[in-house]
């Protein structure tokens, strides 16, 4: 009788264990809503945004005003009344709380609580904002901020036309790169000018590479030329194209608001026409998008021809940097042909542009197309005077 008794006591015990759970756990259910920040570690400027969702089974309802709160250091942060809304979420459903347009009350550093309250129950969230580092903030003052609100100013000087601005500004950093860039083209001019010499000195000191070393930099301090001068220009241009590219990218982001300058005239993403007959600049396709790609690359092919069609025949044959094989007396080539160079730079260039210009975002074939017209211009100024 005993036996029979604790067989029953144990299954009523866990009856009881096994209600008991199933009961807390579908409580649970019915109550569990997730108040979380969508990222908790941000620098400033933050675009903060908060996700709720609702695992019950009834609607939840809450106003952004009257039942969210957000404390600084437990100083309570007030929103504008375009802020306030009623929300519903319905079962199952989430909800995003953006307050990327309210970066500015999340300008100091620090710990951030947001409090939801609703059917007398409370949800936390923290978001822990930092300052950038110092490297970021000179990138930010020096390239991206002046060239954001140079942006901003023309789109809004010229009626809200993108493709105007992107033409306006790349003609502007041209011109202020223009002596860097011409420094650059006569470096160039001068070290083909000397591919003769050069040459001659590699044929003299063919087995001793230290020696035709040291006559290469007595040649260049003789003749006035700077190896490394053409490449000082792609070094100034590339940070400023990754800008700029940045800067358009993000053109419709409200977060570039932050760094408009206050005293330029005010500035409405929301206005912006980045149409350029009939093709979107912020997009790349359709037909529109291959014969821009087609133009880019013509250009491209005369800019590069341009640049050395005036070399003479002795400038263009073939040279190597020798080298004495161990069980011979012939020589290999250590280095390319300047004139398979030439080729590739000639033919092969404008087609990988091309096909860049139609696969990326078609503003970058825009500025590239302009930026490449300047250049032509400039290389003819070149060409002359090298002539003269």
């Amino acid at each position: 009788m005993k036996k029979y008794l604790d067989i029953l006591l144990f299954t009523l015990l866990f009856f009881f264990i096994f209600s008991y759970f199933t009961w807390d756990k579908q409580e649970n259910q019915l109550t569990w809503v997730q108040f979380v920040a969508t990222d908790t570690s941000l620098k400033v400027p933050a675009w903060i945004s908060l996700k709720l969702q609702n695992y019950t089974s009834e609607v939840f309802s809450y106003n952004t005003c009257d039942n969210l709160t957000t404390r600084l250091n437990g100083e309570l942060i007030v929103y504008p009344e375009s802020f306030c809304e009623d929300k519903n979420i319905a079962a199952g459903e989430t909800d995003i709380i953006n307050l990327a347009t309210h970066y500015d009350l999340f300008e100091t550093p620090w710990n951030y609580i947001f409090e939801l309250t609703q059917w007398e129950k409370k949800y936390l969230s923290t978001v822990d904002i930092e300052y950038r580092g110092t490297l970021w903030k000179v990138f930010i003052g020096l390239f991206y901020a002046p060239i954001y609100n140079l942006m901003a100013y023309l789109i809004h000087l010229f009626g809200n036309s993108l493709w105007f601005a992107i033409i306006s500004i790349t003609i502007i950093i041209r011109i202020l790169l223009l002596f860097p860039q011409h420094k650059m083209l006569v470096s160039q001019r001068k070290m083909q000018a000397i591919q003769p010499k050069i040459k001659k000195l590699q044929e003299k000191h063919k087995w001793n590479q230290q020696q035709i070393g040291v006559e290469l930099m007595k040649l260049y301090k003789d003749e006035w030329v700077n190896p490394m001068g053409s490449c000082g220009f792609l070094i100034i241009q590339m940070p400023i194209l990754l800008v700029i590219y940045r800067i358009i990218i993000d053109i419709m982001s409200l977060k570039n608001e932050f760094y408009l300058y206050d005293f330029l005239p005010a500035f409405s993403i929301s206005q912006i026409d980045p149409i350029f007959f009939g093709m979107n600049l912020l997009a790349s396709w359709g037909v529109v998008g291959f014969f821009l790609a087609l133009t880019v690359a013509a250009i491209q092919f005369v800019q590069v021809k341009l640049s050395i069609m005036h070399r003479t025949k002795a400038d263009t044959e073939s040279w190597v940097v020798l080298e004495k094989k161990k069980d011979a007396n012939s020589y290999s080539s250590m280095m390319p042909d300047p004139e398979l160079l030439n080729k590739f730079m000639l033919y092969g260039m404008p087609v990988m542009v091309g096909i860049f210009t139609y696969t990326l975002i078609a503003w970058v074939g825009l500025y590239w197309g302009i930026s490449t017209l300047f250049a032509i211009m400039q290389q003819l100024f070149v060409n002359k005077i090298i002539k003269k």
